[in-house]
């Protein structure tokens, strides 16, 4: 199913400098507009998150994702995917997660919503490949352009 050097492990602290120190310029963008450091968005992330994730390659984290629970009585959830050049480079592998991630991610959530950089191409077409829906309309965050991304579990 997988390519045999990646592979999906749960997150922890000891990854974080890895990825943030080579995180892809266009993330480490997407954190700043957010008010956080790469470093800062990672930990953050494995600090709030109900579930979270590092892709390894080779044995070396170069991606992590999770999902922040929002509003536990709506179901609302946040999505994040924060990683290096090294992992887009495994796209295969990347699609084929796809449906098996967002199944872990949505769990028992009914709607799974956050950003992404306007300039994010590459994510906002795995997003859509994913199955999210990307919105047209842009929304600027200290001056970087998003767009808004979601899926609902109907």
């Amino acid at each position: 199913m997988f390519s045999s050097d990646v592979r999906l492990v749960p997150a922890a602290f000891k990854h974080i400098n890895r990825i943030a120190n080579r995180m892809r310029e266009i993330d480490a963008e997407e954190c700043r507009a957010m008010g956080h450091s790469p470093k800062q968005a990672l930990r953050n992330g494995v600090m709030l998150s109900n579930k979270a994730w590092t892709a390894l390659v080779d044995g070396q984290p170069e991606a992590m994702f999770g999902v922040v629970v929002e509003n536990a009585l709506t179901g609302d959830a946040v999505p994040w995917f924060l990683g290096t050049d090294e992992v887009y480079r495994h796209g295969r592998e990347l699609l084929m997660w796809g449906p098996g991630m967002i199944d872990r991610l949505r769990d028992s959530r009914k709607t799974l919503r956050n950003l992404v950089s306007a300039r994010n191409g590459q994510a906002i077409r795995l997003l859509r490949r994913w199955g999210f829906t990307v919105g047209k309309e842009e929304m600027l965050v200290r001056g970087v352009p998003f767009l808004r991304f979601e899926m609902t579990n109907v």
